[in-house]
């Protein structure tokens, strides 16, 4: 935990650091932090409860790789990521398997907002730099996140991307 949070903070992230959660009905969350900036100034919207490692992916992706191709694709710099859902206790759609965010372990990234009051949407439909940005995000989170879905791969993904570090085997990824 405490690499996490050194890695955290030398990124320039905002968080708070908070009890473990354990709830009856499996939902664990060991590490968690309410993330609330991703760095260099890009607010995150609601803040999201996450567990460390998941916070530490998100901040990574957003400076590292979402920040410079919203500057080089749109022409203006990122300062906004509309979340859609952090932490929650639920299962997966339709099934009573636990999801991902039931472990603080995954990110709905709804929106990205850019410095000029532009706003990018999720979704199918956008104009053509802003479906450039979009197909670059969704190619670029397959690796750093072990799970990618988004417009396109099913109807609950239509209006957000889903990125999670869910274990998998051989280390491989699951991207649509």
């Amino acid at each position: 935990m405490a690499e996490c949070i050194a890695g955290l903070e030398k990124l320039g992230a905002e968080f708070s650091r908070q009890p473990p959660i354990s709830d009856p009905s499996g939902c664990a969350v060991q590490n968690p932090v309410t993330l609330s900036t991703l760095g260099n100034r890009i607010k995150l919207a609601p803040p999201a409860l996450l567990d460390c490692p998941m916070a530490l992916a998100a901040v990574s992706f957003m400076n590292d790789i979402a920040a410079p191709s919203a500057k080089r694709d749109l022409g203006s710099d990122l300062v906004a990521i509309g979340q859609a859902s952090g932490y929650v206790c639920r299962p997966r759609h339709g099934t009573v398997k636990l999801s991902e965010h039931a472990y603080g372990n995954a990110l709905d990234i709804a929106n990205f907002g850019l410095a000029d009051g532009r706003r990018v949407e999720v979704k199918d439909g956008v104009s053509e730099p802003e479906a450039k940005f979009l197909d670059a995000m969704r190619k670029a989170a397959c690796g750093p996140f072990k799970t990618v879905l988004g417009p396109g791969s099913d109807a609950d993904h239509a209006l957000h991307f889903h990125f999670d570090l869910a274990p998998r085997r051989n280390g491989s990824t699951f991207c649509q």
